[in-house]
């Protein structure tokens, strides 16, 4: 068998064994709670009898006839209220055939009581994650496969370490400081291999993600942002969790966030670096420096715009609301909610920006042929 083909295949058992892990460790749908599990279901008949109608959203509840179609339930007919509050970001108004989620609470093996929780979508997500698995294994092959292996590695260690541990109460920035390191580790050496190229990309990523975890803290101080708005957060603080430090859980999904294209600026770089040194053995040290700046230079050009794409398109409603309302740029600008994202934006621009020239200094150092200088 082929050398490349029995490392495709042996990343690709870990690939199956890891995803397999993290299902395994989901596979309770509710850890605190052995009575309430959640099945799937066909909805067979709809009461909207107390259902209240105002323009596209509506309030009270739903009266529904399902059939389990999986779990010990299989076949056994259900009634379950799909409540309405009138919010079309969390409601869901179901139909006739529609496949859904149901959490039912047993007792004694039997249904004592259910509740709709959404339509399931598993199948087509499912269908998506697999056209991605198949393009990107035929596009890259070999090294697709060890990136397939990465990703499913960074699903796992942000769901089981990750996640868990800030829940905990644990140092956010201590959390989130091992975190990237085994993730930049994991993703970079297992793509470029443990060699000089996958070094240099390791030690730039890393370089560039403290410092720019250091501009965070100094900046978000200054700014006044406590962390409270990024998305769910109040809903955390209230379901019990007093004592999270928002704030420092904020800065972390800062540096999260721009991590990704900081690993992919310092591969880009550290790659072109190993290429040119293929291509021209003899390069010395500084030559190859300045290569890895004007390639640098050319990634920063659009990778800067792409953050801002990014995050402005998470946030496209919220500027056509402020187009609506003719809100003053003043005003604009100093809302929390987008300081917030242009802290987040511009930050993590500067990362990038630093994370190029250090790739490049280190890749140069370590791939570049040093010169001596002969003593007359």
């Amino acid at each position: 068998m082929n050398k490349k083909i029995r490392v495709s295949f042996i990343y690709g058992i870990l690939c199956i064994i890891i995803f397999l892990l993290f299902i395994q460790s989901n596979k309770s749908s509710d850890k605190y709670n052995k009575n309430v599990r959640e099945i799937k279901a066909k909805v067979i008949e709809v009461d909207d009898s107390n259902v209240v109608k105002a323009g596209v959203s509506a309030i009270g509840f739903q009266e529904l006839k399902v059939i389990a179609v999986n779990s010990n339930y299989k076949g056994e007919t259900i009634n379950v209220e799909n409540q309405l509050v009138g919010k079309l970001d969390y409601d869901n108004y179901y139909k006739i055939g529609d496949i859904i989620i149901i959490a039912v609470k047993t007792e004694n093996d039997k249904i004592i009581d259910a509740k709709a929780v959404d339509l399931y979508r598993q199948n087509y997500l499912g269908f998506i994650f697999l056209v991605f698995v198949i393009l990107l294994i035929i596009y890259a092959r070999s090294i697709g496969v060890k990136a397939l292996l990465s990703f499913i590695c960074t699903m796992f260690i942000l769901w089981e370490f990750l996640i868990p541990n800030l829940l905990q109460g644990k140092n956010p920035l201590i959390i989130a400081f091992v975190t990237l390191f085994a993730l930049s580790a994991i993703i970079l050496f297992t793509v470029a291999g443990f060699n000089k190229k996958g070094i240099s990309a390791f030690l730039g990523t890393l370089s560039g993600l403290l410092i720019t975890l250091v501009l965070t803290m100094v900046v978000g101080d200054k700014l006044g942002l406590m962390g409270m708005t990024s998305p769910y957060a109040e809903t955390i603080v209230f379901s019990g969790y007093f004592d999270l430090n928002m704030k420092y859980i904020f800065y972390v999904a800062i540096i999260i966030g721009s991590s990704g294209a900081a690993m992919d600026i310092a591969m880009d770089v550290s790659s072109a670096c190993q290429e040119i040194k293929n291509k021209k053995e003899n390069i010395t040290q500084r030559e190859l420096i300045k290569s890895g700046f004007n390639v640098g230079r050319d990634v920063i050009g659009t990778m800067t715009t792409t953050l801002l794409l990014a995050y402005s398109g998470g946030y496209l409603t919220l500027l056509m609301l402020f187009q609506i309302r003719d809100s003053s740029f003043t005003r604009i600008i100093n809302m929390k909610i987008i300081s917030a994202e242009i802290m987040r934006t511009l930050i993590g621009s500067i990362g990038l920006v630093i994370v190029a020239p250090i790739t490049a200094i280190i890749a140069g150092i370590l791939m570049g042929t040093k010169v001596i200088k002969k003593l007359d």
